[in-house]
């Protein structure tokens, strides 16, 4: 058992078992079924249908809000939330160099220009000071981004908003549920941005959805994306100058992420305990460290369980290929999120001078060679086979370490 699959042992899983041990994703439940059929036959199969107005009320509740805004994907809820708040031609967003490209092009959308800043090490979140040095007359807003479920540092982000009178909009794609101070990420500002994208928490395939305490905000990004139609006044006739777009949502998207919703408790409860699980196996090993969150009271949950590679207490000479490789011969697999920092996607593919970045040391190191992690499914998988997991990275970081 100590002798690395890499170096002639034997694994801990045979090749291609762990796949068919992990349970499926997107979910399968059979009410879910039994919706999407009586849906189909009705009908009635979109402009704020029954679950749709369902899960308005509830998502809402879910994350502390007073409102919740449907839309057709998570990127349209971003740009119609800068909309919402004033952001056009001429400002500047100050945004994350790790994050999904939407973070980013949404506010290219809006005419706006991206301003990429540098990440915490520990969090992977949005460096608030570095925040504070990239503002200039001309930022209108910040979008931090909880990522992969750590929740930035919301505190010190809107003591800087607050300072300097500008708007912040929280990306929450990865994390719904989660809690900063006992308040749901969405509620701690403007507006909060899910994604329902098919890997996420939460899934129809694709689905977004805004949140916000603000009545006069909820019934603007509603019209933004309801061709100008309002669900808080809708005697009000359609407004003449504002520029609004058609990103409605389906009722086949709201019956599933209802279903979904139902089951969330349980499907968290299952995330934690196996997280929990995993950070016993490893815990004592100092060449790996799990990503934090901001606060010790942040009640986050898991959409990539992320790893960090320690260089300091590694073996002379390794790199993070050569681990994921002996990670690899054990039957597991790690993943490098997306691989790289936000510009440098294949998905971003916008030229210099449409955006400005600051130094991003941070976030090349920790792409290029800390980031280790795997997707959420691996934690809803069964205690036994979560344990097989945890001793396969046991293994081989210890055989990593000094």
């Amino acid at each position: 058992m100590n002798t690395l699959a890499f170096h002639g042992g034997k694994p801990v899983f045979e090749p291609e078992e762990l796949d068919r041990l992990l349970p499926p994703w997107p979910p399968h439940l059979p009410e879910t079924e039994e919706k999407l059929l009586s849906i189909y036959r009705s009908g009635k199969w979109g402009l704020c249908g029954e679950y749709e107005k369902k899960l308005m009320e509830e998502f809402a509740a879910y994350q502390d809000t007073k409102h919740c805004i449907w839309m057709c994907n998570g990127t349209t809820t971003l740009e119609c939330a800068l909309l919402a708040l004033g952001v056009g031609p001429g400002d500047e967003v100050i945004v994350p160099g790790v994050t999904w490209v939407a973070t980013a092009q949404a506010v290219q959308y809006v005419g706006a220009t991206p301003v990429i800043v540098d990440i915490d090490p520990d969090t992977l979140c949005i460096d608030p000071e570095k925040v504070r040095e990239a503002i200039t007359p001309r930022t209108r807003a910040i979008i931090p981004v909880h990522l992969y479920s750590a929740i930035a540092d919301m505190d010190a982000i809107n003591a800087i908003a607050k300072e300097y009178g500008i708007h912040v909009l929280e990306d929450c794609a990865h994390a719904h549920g989660t809690k900063q101070h006992g308040k749901g990420v969405g509620s701690l500002s403007s507006f909060g941005s899910f994604s329902f994208q098919l890997s996420k928490l939460m899934t129809a395939g694709e689905g977004g959805c805004l949140t916000t305490n603000d009545d006069h905000l909820a019934d603007l990004a509603f019209r933004l994306s309801h061709i100008g139609n309002s669900r808080l006044f809708p005697q009000e006739p359609l407004p003449v100058d504002l520029e609004c777009h058609q990103y409605r949502f389906t009722e086949f998207q709201a019956a599933i992420i209802y279903d979904q919703h139902q089951h969330q408790d349980e499907y968290r409860a299952k995330r934690q305990a196996g997280a929990k699980l995993v950070i016993e196996y490893i815990k004592d090993i100092p060449c790996v460290k799990m990503q934090k969150s901001s606060y010790e009271d942040d009640d986050r949950d898991y959409y990539f369980f992320t790893f960090l590679l320690q260089k300091a207490f590694l073996k002379e000479g390794l790199t993070r290929e050569q681990v994921l490789a002996m990670i690899r011969a054990e039957g597991i697999l790690l993943g490098v999120g997306w691989g790289c920092p936000l510009y440098k996607s294949l998905a971003w593919n916008s030229s210099e001078g449409k955006y400005i970045k600051h130094n991003t040391d941070v976030c090349e190191d920790v792409m290029y060679n800390r980031l280790m992690a795997i997707s959420h499914r691996v934690l809803l998988a069964e205690q036994s086979v979560v344990e097989r997991w945890a001793e396969a990275l046991r293994k081989v970081m210890l055989a990593c370490t000094k």
